[in-house]
């Protein structure tokens, strides 16, 4: 017994080393920058929030999308989840007096989230609507029949 409480006792000590590790400088600085840029608007992966609330018949899906023009946002619809896309295109390009090309620079970037609901959803009545950067979906929950057990 004494073999088995000793490893624990190793074992409890290790993990204390490593929460000390992470919960101390440089490693606590550097995490934090990771969440920070993950978090930040910055962010080139483009990640924008969104929420999910639920009411008794229906699920309403809010995305914030400052900026965003409805043109640029993309909607699927599957049995039980929603992807929101949003790609932004931005070409530039320079041109001479006499209009010949000097530069062009094209980028494009897409960013996406998809969100699961807990239950199938009626693919066929989703409502979308997008005013002032707020994307708000709302998507009918598909009513299950119960039945008399004999």
């Amino acid at each position: 017994m004494s073999n088995d409480s000793s490893n624990r006792k190793g074992f409890g000590d290790l993990m204390n080393s490593m929460n000390e590790f992470f919960h101390e400088k440089p490693m606590k600085g550097m995490l934090q920058s990771i969440d920070e840029f993950f978090a930040s608007s910055s962010n080139p992966f483009g990640s924008f929030p969104v929420e999910l609330s639920e009411t008794d018949d229906h699920y309403v899906v809010s995305a914030e999308l400052p900026g965003v023009t409805k043109e640029q946002i993309q909607l699927d619809v599957y049995p039980q989840s929603i992807t929101i896309s949003v790609t932004n295109k931005e070409t530039y390009s320079e041109e001479s007096e006499k209009h010949q090309t000097i530069k062009r620079k094209q980028s494009l970037r897409k960013s996406s989230r998809t969100i699961s609901f807990p239950r199938v959803v009626n693919e066929k009545k989703v409502k979308a609507s997008y005013k002032d950067g707020l994307l708000t979906v709302k998507v009918n929950k598909e009513s299950g029949n119960r039945i008399q057990i004999d």
